[in-house]
């Protein structure tokens, strides 16, 4: 089992890298590691709590915090995403919803990576009946799946010019953070034997290592777009893995 925290800790390195928590590719990888799919969702999402946790503390601790942005975002998918944690599904329903999350998460990544770091001086204010819509679905496919939903609003943001990349990125941080809280209290509705997810806790220390240095990378290394780059080639590269499983 030395394999899979190692590939927990990698994920949380490059995910954090980019302001994520790595929902999406944990999942895939307890999926390929036969641990019991029931349990998939709150390990998932745990581990995301503990990656974005820091981000968001270090973001929110430079001034990187705007309110007005993340809010609407947040109105659509808190509600949501607990709705969604607590509904039971087939594993091989399971399995295809996150096929197909992971092939569009990564997609959107691969074509918008340019825009990460991109400081452009025109911003738009999105809408509320654009903005709380979009929080809707993506906290419901959060609570469903076990992700937090940034993947998908991350590069949602880049293409539409909603604000700076700080904060965005921020933005994104902590609408994983919310959205995977509200998913655990939805997960935990259901009858899952939570002892279970002890046996995993090795898991946790890994992400959180692995969480401190993608930040750190973020922070002060490696540019965000080659990071964003990365981090799509990555998803992609699991979603082909769960699609040949799949077939």
């Amino acid at each position: 089992m030395i394999i899979l925290p190692i590939l927990f800790f990698v994920t949380a390195i490059i995910y954090a890298s980019v302001g994520f928590g790595g929902g999406s590719t944990y999942l895939a990888l307890l999926l390929l590691w036969d641990v019991p799919y029931y349990i998939f969702p709150i390990i998932a999402l745990a581990c995301n709590i503990i990656v974005v946790s820091g981000n968001s503390f270090n973001y929110i601790r430079v001034g990187n915090l705007n309110i007005k942005l993340l809010l609407p975002y947040l109105l659509g998918s808190i509600p949501f995403a607990f709705i969604g944690g607590s509904i039971e599904i087939d594993k091989n329903i399971f399995e295809i919803i996150l096929f197909v999350v992971l092939a569009v998460a990564g997609l959107l990544l691969l074509f918008n990576f340019k825009s990460y770091g991109n400081h452009s001086k025109i911003y738009k204010s999105l809408p509320l009946f654009f903005s709380i819509p979009i929080g809707i679905i993506l906290g419901f496919v959060s609570g469903i799946v076990g992700i937090g939903g940034g993947i998908f609003l991350s590069p949602i943001l880049y293409l539409l010019k909603a604000a700076n990349p700080n904060h965005i990125t921020t933005t994104v941080s902590l609408f994983i953070l919310i959205n995977s809280i509200f998913g655990i209290f939805g997960q935990i509705t259901k009858d899952i034997n939570l002892h279970e997810i002890t046996n995993y806790l090795y898991l946790l220390i890994a992400v959180f290592v692995g969480g401190q240095i993608g930040n750190f990378l973020n922070i002060k290394i490696i540019p965000t777009r080659i990071l964003a780059l990365i981090t799509s080639l990555l998803v992609i590269f699991v979603a082909a893995r769960m699609g040949y499983n799949l077939i």
